[in-house]
């Protein structure tokens, strides 16, 4: 584990193996470990980073007001800090907004984008009513005493979860702060990135769960068509987090991707 100061937050990291630098950005309740397949699936070929973003995992609690920019620029300083840069930047779900905020504000730090199973921000990418439906959950899911606070997100998975992850999964959750989980989802339901899709002068791939129920398939081809050179890979069977779900198609996407763009 390696960590670097922002502004008085201490941002953990992750590194492993050796290469061309790839850097992953986890969703909303997780932590760096939810990428261990690929943490050990790719750090043959790479310099795989993980990070747990502020608030989360072993970093420090979110200060009062972070921002999506906040966030992106904390990334920003972890990809510095490792200094092999420009990175391959991915991420997942709500990481993949963080992501794209990154490449908002320092398109430099960024070699390609790896966007999986995410939104240009759930306003960016959802229908109002849906917004709305999300919104009202999370807010009885959170406005709970701290004793009572269950965090759950519906439908992140295409059946039952992985039997072999539901250890790595039981534990994340055990470690969600709930003011945490209050920013991130906060930010997400505000967040609409759609000026930035066109703008984008990376290849970009898409990765998507053929069976995500969370951010659909048409969410997936929205992004193909603003993006200018994005690549679409559907992995068959998966859901939500595709990358617990379908771990090898899921790496040897990420690998196929990365060589081809290095």
């Amino acid at each position: 584990m390696a960590t670097v100061q922002v502004g008085g937050v201490e941002i953990a990291y992750d590194r492993v193996g050796q290469g061309p630098l790839l850097v992953l950005a986890h969703g909303a309740g997780d932590a760096a470990r939810i990428w261990r397949p690929q943490l050990t699936g790719l750090a043959d070929e790479f310099t795989v980073v993980a990070w747990d973003e502020p608030g989360s995992g072993r970093s420090s609690d979110l200060p009062a007001g972070f921002t999506l920019a906040d966030y992106a620029l904390c990334l920003a300083a972890v990809i510095e800090d490792v200094g092999l840069g420009p990175a391959h930047v991915g991420g997942l779900s709500w990481g993949g907004t963080v992501v794209l905020e990154l490449y908002r504000h320092r398109p430099e730090l960024v070699r390609t984008l790896l966007l999986a199973d995410t939104y240009a921000g759930w306003k960016g990418s959802l229908p109002p009513e849906e917004v709305a439906r999300r919104v009202e959950g999370a807010r009885r899911m959170l406005d709970v005493p701290p004793e009572d606070f269950a965090p759950t997100l519906p439908e992140l998975f295409a059946g039952e979860p992985p039997p072999e992850y539901v250890p790595l999964l039981d534990s994340m959750a055990q470690d969600v702060r709930q003011a945490t989980m209050r920013a991130q989802l906060r930010l997400m339901a505000e967040a609409d990135q759609r000026d930035l899709l066109p703008l984008i002068g990376v290849p970009t791939l898409l990765l998507w769960g053929e069976l995500d129920a969370r951010s659909p398939l048409e969410v997936a081809r929205a992004f193909e068509a603003a993006i200018p050179d994005a690549q679409l890979v559907v992995l068959p069977g998966a859901g939500h987090v595709s990358n617990l779900q379908a771990p090898e198609a899921f790496n040897q996407a990420v690998r196929a991707f990365c060589r081809a763009h290095r």
